[in-house]
């Protein structure tokens, strides 16, 4: 793997940690700063469901760190292109069906991600 696609799955990894910590400990706190299109009286009632995202943004940066120390380079490079993927299909449907910042924010850094590890 190249050190250009390390860089950037480093930083989508670091950025869904962020969002580990975002939605699973700071929902009612910071939370309320990052997502103020969301009612401020609808963050303690969707605690529970921000901190199950939460769980799934760090399984999938679990996954890219993963990719990123296992030695082997082929099967380096086939985990990255799984949890990029992941992480594709995740902002393409946060965008459609939420935000479409979130295109911007998940889905494009995937792509990058995607496309320097392909060519």
């Amino acid at each position: 793997m190249n050190l250009l696609s390390k860089i950037i799955i480093g930083f989508i990894a670091v950025l869904h940690i962020y969002i580990l910590w975002l939605e699973m400990f700071a929902w009612t706190t910071r939370g309320r700063k990052v997502f103020k299109t969301i009612p401020a009286d609808q963050f303690e009632k969707t605690k529970v469901m921000a901190a199950n995202q939460g769980l799934y943004n760090g399984f999938l940066a679990v996954g890219l760190i993963w990719s990123l120390i296992i030695t082997d380079v082929v099967w380096s490079q086939n985990v990255a292109l799984f949890f990029l993927g992941c992480v594709l299909v995740a902002g393409i449907y946060g965008a459609l069906t939420a935000s479409k910042r979130i295109f911007f924010v998940q889905a494009m850094p995937a792509i990058l991600g995607l496309l320097s590890l392909l060519f």
